[in-house]
C-alpha cells in the first residue's frame, strides 16, 4: 500500500513510518523541515517537505495514495487553540476530498469530545471516505518536558501538554510537585507513543464502511502513582502531583504568560480529566492497553533525565 504520514518524525509518526516500512509499505513522510529529508529516508521513507497550511503541496501529496494518517500539530503560539484546529482541519478536509483519498486515519484525544470549541473531528466527519478517529490517553513521552522542573531549575512556569486534548500540568521542581487542576488520586489512563504507532498501523490497513472511533492507552493509575513512578526512576520518590483547583491553574498558566483564551482551554481539558468522564469514555469503548508500561518508559526518561 501507498500511504502518507503526516507529524514529521515526532513521537508517533516516527515509530509509525517505521513499523509500516518494515511491513513492505511505500511511505511518504511529510514533514515542514528540509532537515528531516536524511533522517526520513534512512526510515525506508519518501520525504514530502511542505506546510499543512497548504492545500495545493497536501492534495498533491495525497494523490494515488491508498491510506492517509493526519495529525495536527499543537501550537502554544496560537492565542485561539480552536480556531487554529479547526483550520488545520479544514485544510486536510480539503485536500483529502480533492485527492479522493479512500482511508483516512486521523489523530485526535481522549478528551476531544468533552472541550467545547475544541472538537474538531466533525470536520473530518464530513469527507465522504472510510474514517478512524483516533482518542488516545495522556502520552509518556511529554514528561521529558518537565526536567528542568524537576531538577529544581525553576518554580511554576511550564507546563506539560500531554497531547492534544490530553493532559496539562505545571510542576515546582524544588519542592518535588507535580501540579494541575486534576491530579493527586484522580485516575488517568497513559499511553506510549509506540503504542499508538501500532494501533495506528492496524488501522491504515483497514476499511470500515463506518465512522469509527478508537481509543488507546498504555496504562491506567492515579495521577500520583505516576508521579512516583517517574520520581522513583530519578531519585525522587517523594515526587507528588498536587491537585489545582481551577481558578489556581488558570491563574498559574497566566503567570507563565499563556494567552488568556488558551489557559482557559487548558484549564478546561484538565476539568474534564478531574471529572473523570474521559475514563468513563475511555472504559466504555472496551479498548484494550498496550504493551508498554510506565515503568518501562521511566527507564528511558532517567537517562535523558541525567544526560540534561
Amino acid at each position: 500500500m501507498k500511504i502518507i504520514v503526516t507529524g514529521s518524525l515526532g513521537n508517533i509518526s516516527k515509530p509509525l513510518a517505521k513499523l509500516l516500512v518494515a511491513q513492505g509499505h511505500s511511505v511518504t513522510v511529510v514533514s515542514s523541515n528540509p532537515d528531516k529529508i536524511p533522517a526520513i529516508q534512512n526510515l525506508g521513507a519518501t520525504p514530502a517537505i511542505g506546510s499543512i497550511n497548504d492545500v495545493a503541496f497536501l492534495s498533491s501529496t495525497f494523490a494515488g495514495a491508498d491510506a492517509v494518517y493526519a495529525m495536527i500539530p499543537l501550537s502554544f503560539t496560537e492565542p485561539d487553540l480552536g480556531e487554529y484546529l479547526r483550520r488545520m482541519a479544514q485544510n486536510y478536509e480539503r485536500a483529502l476530498k480533492q485527492a479522493g483519498t479512500k482511508r483516512v486515519v486521523v489523530m485526535s484525544g481522549w478528551a476531544a469530545d468533552l472541550v467545547k470549541g475544541e472538537n474538531v473531528e466533525d470536520v473530518f466527519a464530513e469527507l465522504n471516505t472510510s474514517l478512524t478517529i483516533m482518542r488516545p490517553a495522556a502520552f509518556y513521552t511529554n514528561f521529558y518536558q518537565s526536567i528542568d522542573l524537576i531538577k529544581g531549575q525553576g518554580l511554576i512556569g511550564k507546563f506539560l501538554t500531554l497531547r492534544y486534548l490530553g493532559i496539562g500540568a505545571l510542576l515546582t521542581g524544588k519542592t518535588g510537585l507535580l501540579m494541575g487542576n486534576y491530579g493527586g488520586d484522580d485516575r488517568i489512563i497513559f499511553v506510549s507513543p509506540e503504542d499508538i504507532a501500532s494501533a495506528v498501523a492496524e488501522e491504515l490497513l483497514l476499511l470500515p464502511e463506518k465512522t469509527t472511533i478508537r481509543y488507546v492507552g498504555s496504562e491506567e493509575m492515579t495521577c500520583n502513582q505516576a508521579a512516583t513512578i517517574i520520581g522513583t526512576a530519578v531519585g525522587k520518590p517523594w515526587l507528588k502531583w498536587i491537585l489545582l483547583t481551577d481558578k489556581q491553574m488558570l491563574q498559574a498558566l497566566k503567570m507563565a504568560r499563556v494567552p488568556g483564551k488558551l489557559a482557559e482551554t487548558l484549564v478546561e481539558m484538565q476539568a474534564a480529566m478531574h471529572s473523570g468522564k474521559a475514563l468513563e469514555n475511555f472504559h466504555r469503548s472496551q479498548a484494550q492497553m498496550g504493551k508498554i508500561k510506565l515503568a518501562d518508559f521511566a527507564k528511558e526518561f532517567a537517562l535523558a533525565y541525567h544526560k540534561k
